[in-house]
């Protein structure tokens, strides 16, 4: 697995505000960004070797890709975690307390 930690080059917090809030060096925020664009990089790990919550991270990211046209093109806009999903069909009619279902699969999917 890839180590996850980068260094930042200054401190990511640089004050408080008058309410408790914590105020942000951009460009440290900039870099961060940047690190967790990386491929195989953990967000919330990131976050959370930085003390910061995941979802304000994951915000900054965003804000990053919308206001920044110099996202490398070999990192995709949208990464998705997910397989698709397929459905399964029902074959008979089934009766009441039992449940049937069959799944396809390919051929080319099978190993022999």
């Amino acid at each position: 697995m890839m180590e996850n930690k980068s260094r930042l080059s200054r401190p990511l917090v640089v004050g408080h505000r008058s309410n408790g809030r914590c105020r942000y060096d951009p460009e440290a925020k900039r870099e961060l960004v940047e690190a967790c664009l990386q491929p195989g990089v953990s967000v919330a790990r990131m976050a959370l070797a930085h003390g910061i919550n995941a979802n304000l991270l994951r915000k900054w990211i965003n804000q990053y890709r919308e206001n920044s046209s110099s996202v490398p093109p070999s990192i995709p806009a949208t990464l998705s975690a997910f397989a698709p999903v397929l459905s399964m069909a029902v074959t008979k009619p089934v009766k009441a307390g039992q449940s049937r279902y069959v799944a396809d699969v390919p051929k080319s999917n099978l190993k022999r």
